[in-house]
């Protein structure tokens, strides 16, 4: 409660400058006289009135249920009632009445938008600061299963593959639950990113999975099948033709009319065929020498080893 203590000629004037000084009307206030204005002997002297002003406690709880309800009035709903519930510093406000499903809009977003209007209205009282819930049929209690049991799921799955995942935006009481629920499951950790109304929860692993080279702007690896067109393997490559059977040769097939083509034989040049042809033929012509009958006359004069040598 905000009191002062001021002084006065009278009483309303005491009063008026407590109202200045705290800044608030005079139907807001309530005052206790402490002096009274007097004179002292023979009226030389007077003494000034003293009251304690200090400002009437407001029920936030009852301003806080006529706010939503006119909101809800203006937005044309008419059969429901607000019941307050007062637990500490939280006020959990409660809807109810038929057709209300359009009160809380997608996934929540209409009933968490009059949530944060009366929020703002109620603390701009002067006071302690108090934290408002709105609900009607439920619905809080049913969100948060859903986002405990999402939490879950993602939690498992981002520990299984090492990815991480980034959900939604949410409001803050979402994403405590998120935060509360990961934090359940072991290899799993949250944080959140983003700043509002677009912020997020970030589910990652604390283990994550490496990354592997992809060989980009690097020799590639060694194919030890050789060359594949298209990703096939050729027929008869590979594995090796049983005993006995002749080998197949090898099969690519086409894309657009889906039948086998064979791989052409390379053409001989002609130049190649003719030296070959000659080639062949000098080898199977029978090779003629003539004997030497009489030593030459440069070696009559010499022994017999250099003969055997010119010859």
């Amino acid at each position: 409660m905000k009191e002062i203590i001021t002084t006065g000629k009278t009483v309303e004037l005491a009063i008026e400058e407590a109202c200045q000084q705290m800044n608030v009307s005079r139907e807001k206030v309530e005052f206790e006289i402490i002096d009274l204005p007097k004179k002292a002997l023979f009226g030389l002297k007077t003494y000034p009135a003293k009251v304690r002003v200090f400002v009437k406690e407001e029920d936030k709880e009852a301003i806080a249920v006529e706010y939503v309800t006119s909101i809800l009035k203006a937005m044309g709903v008419q059969d429901f009632t607000a019941e307050a519930n007062k637990d500490g510093d939280n006020l959990n406000i409660t809807l109810k009445g038929d057709d209300l499903g359009f009160v809380i809009g997608r996934r929540g977003e209409t009933i968490d938008a009059i949530q944060y209007l009366a929020s703002l209205a109620i603390n701009r009282i002067d006071g302690d600061y108090m934290r408002i819930t709105i609900d009607s049929g439920n619905f809080r209690e049913k969100r948060e299963k859903t986002l405990e049991s999402l939490a879950k799921r993602l939690a498992r799955n981002v520990v299984k593959t090492g990815r991480s995942v980034t959900l939604e935006p949410m409001n803050p009481y979402e994403r405590r639950i998120i935060h509360a629920t990961v934090s359940t499951v072991e290899g799993a950790t949250s944080s959140s990113i983003g700043e509002e109304p677009n912020r997020r929860v970030v589910i990652s692993s604390t283990n994550p999975v490496k990354k592997y080279n992809n060989y980009k702007g690097k020799k590639k690896p060694y194919n030890k099948g050789g060359y594949r067109p298209n990703g096939r393997r050729p027929q008869g490559e590979g594995r090796g033709n049983a005993e006995g059977q002749e080998k197949k040769p090898y099969v690519f097939r086409n894309k657009e009319d889906g039948e086998n083509r064979r791989r052409a034989p390379r053409q001989n040049n002609e130049f190649r065929e003719r030296k070959f042809e000659e080639r062949n033929e000098s080898n199977a012509a029978p090779r003629t020498e003539v004997p030497r009958s009489t030593p030459p006359r440069e070696a009559e004069d010499k022994p017999l080893y250099a003969k055997i040598d010119l010859e």
